[in-house]
């Protein structure tokens, strides 16, 4: 009997599929496709994993830059019923206008009930690595208490993530 691994074709068994090949619930990215690649590589060795989507973030480039963490949501619930939204306008904070942005913002998902990052939605022109730290506080289920106790490289977007927060 057959035991089916996640990212083997069911009609061809010698065929494993990642990224933009496979159909899976992840997003159309290259870290997606590393990710789903080292499923498939473990799968065909012996293994019965899954790929995990929690907290991978992406960016748009352009003018002004953009990062987005989509929120995590249980099924069927409301969007912002258990939740806490911090917008901060960030423009006029130094780590923004010493490199010249002048359309900074934030806004950060947070849970009511476990007090964790559940999303978040950025502008600004290094959004990016702070976006990438919003999707490891994700993954790891990190509460905002947590993320506040870090100390970050100054005067960076992610030392302000205490003040965001």
């Amino acid at each position: 009997m057959h035991v089916e691994r996640h990212l083997q074709s069911s009609t061809n068994r010698s065929v494993w599929a990642a990224g933009d090949s496979a159909d899976t619930a992840g997003m159309p990215l290259t870290p997606v496709a590393v990710s789903e690649a080292k499923v498939a590589a473990s799968n065909m060795l012996n293994g019965t994993t899954t790929p995990d989507y929690t907290g991978i973030p992406t960016r748009r480039l352009h003018r002004p830059r953009a990062g987005a963490r989509r929120p995590v949501r249980s099924r069927g619930q409301r969007p912002g019923a258990r939740r806490r939204d911090r917008y901060s306008d960030t423009s006029n904070w130094y780590s923004s206008y010493r490199i010249g942005g002048s359309t900074d913002a934030a806004k950060i998902l947070i849970d009511r009930a476990s007090d964790r990052v559940v999303g978040a939605h950025l502008l600004g022109p290094e959004c990016g690595e702070l976006a990438t730290t919003l999707g490891v506080a994700i993954k790891l289920g990190l509460t905002t208490r947590r993320l506040r106790s870090a100390t970050a490289a100054y005067p960076t977007l992610g030392s302000d993530l205490g003040s965001l927060l």
